[in-house]
């Protein structure tokens, strides 16, 4: 049982796992509360976050103008993270401040929705999600930090995902050395070392066609393998595992399989 002055909460097992999330996830919109904890409606989804956050539990702010269209998001609490026993890796917002714009969250929340692509949608048949990783910090050896690195069991092999969310705002010379230092990482042996595995592949996801156009671009003059590009939109309409995939060359649309 948790709460305070205001509001008395008993906490439930979907809540239990929606903080639990959290420690993944940092910031969630309603939608993502609805996938990740199997809310049914959205009236039911918005009455429990608003109990969580009167509660304390979660700490919610909103996007938008004062007086115009918000946007809420909920992140975890310091109280919340000690509930399920977790780090509060969460973005420090004032309660119900409002912000006109949130460059971390905006980026979290598209990391986000890959997320549950992955975890919360349908897998290929005999498939298997064996983890997820977030990072916090460059990888052993590296500069990279990745937005999450994925381990998918098929039958007969392993596919490891490594993924980066891109929202438009590096310049060709940072995506390039972001390649550079992936490639490094294949052929130096550190992810075979780190990961046992003996290779990955880099999904990078784009928010827009053209800016997904602009990386695959940039990507092919260093190499055409490893990386795969498409865009949150193509993921959230035709699933993680459709022919929505393109290589740094050539425009045909592959499968990750």
């Amino acid at each position: 049982m948790a709460g305070n002055e205001r509001k008395l909460v008993i906490l439930q097992h979907r809540d239990m796992h929606l903080l639990r999330e959290l420690s993944v996830m940092r910031v969630i919109d309603r939608e993502q509360a609805k996938a990740v904890a199997g809310f049914g409606s959205t009236t039911r989804a918005n009455a429990r976050l608003l109990a969580l956050a009167q509660a304390g539990i979660l700490r919610r702010f909103f996007w938008g103008t004062v007086g115009g269209a918000r946007k809420a998001l909920y992140a975890m609490s310091p109280r919340g993270a000690q509930i399920v026993g977790v780090p509060d890796r969460g973005p420090r917002r004032n309660r119900d401040e409002v912000l006109a714009a949130d460059f971390f969250s905006m980026h979290q929340l598209c990391v986000n929705d890959l997320y549950c692509a992955v975890k919360y949608r349908p897998l290929p048949k005999g498939a298997t999600l064996l983890k997820w990783t977030s990072f916090h910090e460059p990888i052993e050896s590296t500069a990279l930090i990745p937005d999450g690195y994925a381990e998918v069991a098929l039958p007969g092999r392993l596919i490891s995902l490594f993924c980066e969310v891109d929202r438009g705002t590096e310049n060709r010379k940072a995506w390039q050395g972001k390649v550079k230092h992936y490639l490094s990482y294949a052929t130096s042996g550190g992810f075979a070392r780190q990961f046992g595995q003996s290779q990955f592949r880099v999904l990078a996801v784009a928010n827009s066609e053209s800016r997904s156009t602009s990386l695959r671009v940039a990507t092919s003059s260093l190499t055409d393998k490893i990386f795969r590009f498409t865009t949150l939109e193509r993921i959230k309409r035709e699933g993680l595992w459709g022919n929505i995939w393109q290589k740094s060359t050539g425009d045909e649309r592959q499968t990750l399989l």
